[in-house]
């Protein structure tokens, strides 16, 4: 089934409009459960209900209210939210352009990729070739389910990403902490080196998996054929170990996880070796 954009409008780039459609980038994989009555196993259905005139309420007898004092509340009505001066709610702004490593991590909220118009190609692509020559991100507003939010644009591959970014308001660490002030050995300095040294790879998502969720449809599967549900291994002890010790014995298992590793790419190069000289010598 073809995505749903979940967002038209414009891009605005100094004084070039580029018509553009936003996605989703991404989907949850949480399973989800529904509630069940312990005693018939009948679903759980959960109503509205107003304490005060003691009785269910339906959806359209509700208001949105602030709670500026103890149950004292300002009520804002749908009206009121419409007039907010948002700017156009149909307009990717661009006000500037910065180098992507500049926007720490923390700040960036949700994920969006946009697709152009048909008849706005040209352009779209002109904005992508621009920034990739550059090597920068835009940064710009949007007004997205009723509210202004920072983002930025940026390229992945041949894809405009449009992340959603966090104000620096909304950011609860503090930077500028001190690293905890402890004493640390010249040894332990170099081993927790050579363990990162040997651990350091090239960022491959292809490999990575959520056990968790393996895990629990394995269950699931299981209790829907009768079968026993196996149980997850022990998690490690927090006991506190001597550091050196713990990083040897973690530089000892890299190296034989990586040695194993190495096995089935040997054994096939020779199956391979193996049988070019078969078929050379038949």
């Amino acid at each position: 089934m073809a995505a749903r954009a979940i967002w038209t409008g414009v891009i605005t780039f100094g004084m070039v409009s580029i018509p553009i459609k936003l996605y989703s980038a991404t989907e949850n994989k949480d399973i989800s459960f529904n509630q069940l009555h312990r005693d018939c196993k009948g679903r759980i259905k959960q109503q509205m209900f107003c304490p005060a005139c003691d009785r269910k309420i339906e959806y359209d007898e509700i208001e949105k209210g602030y709670e500026y004092g103890k149950d004292q509340y300002v009520v804002i009505t749908k009206e009121d939210l419409e007039k907010l001066p948002v700017p156009n709610k149909n307009v990717v702004e661009v006000t500037s352009f910065i180098k992507q490593e500049e926007i720490d991590p923390i700040y960036y909220d949700k994920n969006y990729y946009i697709e152009p118009d048909q008849a706005a190609k040209k352009p779209f692509a002109l904005f992508m070739k621009a920034m990739k020559e550059k090597d920068v991100v835009a940064v710009a507003s949007i007004a997205l389910r009723s509210k202004q939010r920072l983002c930025a644009l940026r390229l992945l591959d041949g894809t405009l990403m449009l992340n959603t970014l966090l104000y620096p308001d909304e950011i609860r660490v503090q930077r500028g902490t001190p690293m905890p002030d402890v004493q640390l050995s010249d040894k332990e300095m170099a081993m927790a080196n050579s363990l990162i040294d040997l651990m350091t790879n090239d960022f491959d998502p292809s490999q990575l998996k959520d056990n968790y969720r393996e895990a629990l449809l394995t269950t699931i599967e299981a209790k829907l054929e009768g079968k026993e549900v196996v149980e997850a291994p022990a998690a490690p002890t927090s006991n506190v170990v001597d550091l050196m010790d713990a990083l040897k014995a973690s530089m000892e298992a890299m190296k034989a996880q990586k040695e194993a590793a190495k096995q089935p790419a040997v054994a096939a190069a020779a199956g391979k070796s193996s049988s070019k000289k078969k078929a050379a010598a038949g």
